[in-house]
């Protein structure tokens, strides 16, 4: 368990090293998650390794939100200042996500029907 953990970590570390040296405008957690997605496409024997850390973390989850309620609660006055903006971008953004995903969707669906997958 600690051996992935500590992957885990390094990754996250690395993906944010890799953001900011970068300067990408992508969150080092989600480039770290897209290195563990290729490291387990390459050692797929890592997914063993992984896979019982990942499940405690999944179980453990809505400990995640805590962070963002505290948020909520440390700039309540600013969000009820500024409601409007970031409902719009939020959903604005959610459309987008929507729409991209049906694009891809659409992209890979024919694909899957000729090799003969569901």
């Amino acid at each position: 368990m600690v051996e992935a953990l500590a992957l885990l970590l390094a990754l996250q570390v690395a993906g944010e090293v890799l953001a900011r040296v970068a300067g990408l405008p992508v969150p080092g957690p989600v480039i770290g998650m897209i290195m563990l997605f290729v490291l387990l496409l390459r050692v797929p024997r890592l997914l063993d390794v992984v896979d019982g850390v990942a499940l405690q973390l999944l179980r453990h989850l809505s400990l995640f939100f805590v962070p963002a309620a505290v948020g909520i609660m440390t700039y309540g006055e600013r969000l009820s200042r500024e409601w409007l903006p970031i409902a719009v971008a939020l959903v604005v953004s959610t459309w987008i996500a929507l729409a991209v995903g049906a694009w891809v969707m659409q992209l890979l669906a024919p694909r899957a029907d000729r090799e003969g997958r569901p």
